[in-house]
């Protein structure tokens, strides 16, 4: 038996969504809203895989992430909002536009990593000005998480944050202090969410 080609998974995978869809009781009552629950779940379950660092492991976690985008598509082209297609095109058209490194034939390949995500940031503010700098963070963001990401958009060094008491009961001066390492964490160039999941792992075995 041929070997299949590339893309052929992809679209037998999408064949048997689209049955599913219409076959199966459960999945044919689910909405967008139904499964974000889920696409919550696999994604933290993907960040799971990688901490194992066991490559099985991530593929599998990896298909049920995947899973969860064509299952949303295929509602949303039952809808006539977008199709799967749509989805594909429109990231594909984003990465050529964010990387004219790789694209654009009259563009210096000679950049560094940091030159990169400069530009790559750059291109983004035009395609959507931001009118405070937390535009475009979600607020739903586990806190460190949000946290990072709202020190990175600031550019704030952690000399710049308030003082930060050590009163060991106050929220507030807890808080504080918990936002200026994530701000000397940054400044260090450590990110800071993979610092403490491997800091909990070295202390909680498996």
């Amino acid at each position: 038996m041929a070997a299949p080609q590339p893309g052929e998974p992809l679209l037998d995978f999408r064949a048997d969504m689209e049955r599913l869809r219409a076959e199966c009781p459960w999945k044919r009552e689910q909405t967008h809203r139904s499964l974000a629950r889920y696409l919550q779940e696999e994604a933290y379950e993907v960040l799971e895989a990688i901490d194992t660092g066991d490559p099985d492991h991530l593929r599998e976690e990896l298909g049920d992430l995947l899973l969860q985008v064509y299952f949303h598509a295929v509602i949303a082209e039952e809808a006539g909002d977008f199709t799967l297609d749509d989805v594909a095109r429109g990231i594909a058209e984003k990465m050529r536009l964010r990387n004219p490194h790789v694209f654009a034939v009259d563009t210096p390949t000679t950049l560094s990593a940091a030159e990169v995500n400069d530009r790559w940031q750059q291109i983004k503010e035009t395609e959507k000005p931001r009118v405070t700098p937390y535009d475009g963070i979600p607020e739903a963001l586990p806190a460190l998480l949000l946290a990072t990401k709202v020190l990175e958009r600031l550019g704030e060094p952690a000399a710049a944050l308030p003082p930060a008491e050590r009163d060991p009961a106050d929220e507030t001066a807890i808080g504080d202090r918990l936002l200026a390492v994530v701000s000397d964490a940054l400044a260090a160039g450590v990110d800071p969410e993979q610092a403490l999941r491997a800091a909990v792992r070295r202390r909680t075995p498996r």
